[in-house]
Parts: structure tokens; sequence; C-alpha cells
């Protein structure tokens, strides 16, 4: 899976190969920032393109939002938490890796269009990474604590790069069904 499509992973989430993830939530007292119910179309960013059109439909159930249909069924569920200035940062839980998390940093560009980013090991210092990183399993960098995740949340933050994923978030429409 790219890197850009791993973001698209909840939001995103989207090569993880120097992706940050965890095995299982870090950030907890998730809220519903974007109402209880969101439907949203994804594209794939590639130096500055928007590409790969996808729409999905998710619903917030207490304690996440989870996917109820469209598109990006590798998406099983995310939550959203503020991060800081314009940036939150998102975990989500893929159906091919149910226990672990994958993080990004999404910015909002405009009111409802948010870029998504994957927190990627590689945007960091070195010493970061040797401090921070665990490499287990399947994952590059696996991250156990909030100040870690935040660590290389904000590396990704201050790269602002141009690939990842752009997500609009559109109006609900009930007289429509789940594409």
């Amino acid at each position: 899976m790219s890197r850009s499509r791993v973001l698209t992973i909840v939001l995103c989430t989207l090569s993880l190969s120097a992706g940050v993830d965890s095995s299982g939530p870090i950030l907890q007292d998730a809220r519903p920032l974007f109402g209880e119910n969101l439907r949203l179309q994804f594209y794939t960013l590639r130096k500055g393109f928007a590409d790969e059109p996808e729409q999905a439909s998710f619903k917030w159930d207490g304690t996440r939002y989870t996917r109820i249909g469209g598109g990006m069924s590798d998406i099983v569920s995310f939550t959203v938490h503020r991060f800081e200035g314009r940036a939150y940062v998102i975990q989500s839980a893929a159906a091919r890796r149910p226990n672990v998390f994958e993080n990004a940093v999404a910015y909002k560009l405009t009111e409802g269009v948010y870029q998504v980013t994957a927190i990627d090991e590689d945007d960091a210092d070195p010493s970061t990474r040797a401090r921070y990183c665990q490499r287990v399993e399947d994952s590059y960098c696996r991250v156990t604590t909030q100040k870690q995740l935040f660590a290389f949340a904000r590396a990704t933050d201050a790269r602002q790069k141009g690939d990842g994923a752009l997500v609009l978030r559109l109006p609900n429409d009930s007289s429509e069904s789940s594409r």
C-alpha cells in the first residue's frame, strides 16, 4: 500500500515502510470533532496533484468513526485529535492489520477540506528515530507513548509535504445511499 493510500487510510491514513504505528490507540478520549456522521471524498495526492477519487461514509460509535459504506474498505475505523495550530492527529485501524494503528497528520486547508499525510519516521532526525522507534514484526517504527507519537507528528507537520491525501467533507444526504 502506498504512503498516500495509507493516509487515505482514514482519513486515512497511506509506503508505510517508514510509517509510525502503534499496537493500539495511543490518544484516548476521542470525540466526534466532525459530527456523528461523515461522508468523505478522498483523493491521492502526488506531487501536488489529486487523483484516484473514492468516497466513504463513517459513523461515530461513541469512541471512534467506523466505516459504514462506500469505498476505502481498508479502513475499519479512525479517531481525530486536535494537535497543534491547524493540525490534527489521526489514528486509524486498517483491515489488513487489525491490531495496528497507523497515524497521520491532517491540516485544515479551508472549511471542509483537509490534507492528510502519514506520520513518517524519516521526517524526524536520526536521534529521535533511534530513541523512539521500535522495530517489531512488520513495523518499521512502533511507538508506545503520546510523547513519542507527538515527536514524529511535529517532524511530519514541519515538512509540509505535497503528497498524501486530499480529503473533502461532503454534506450528509440521507436520501442518497452510501457508495
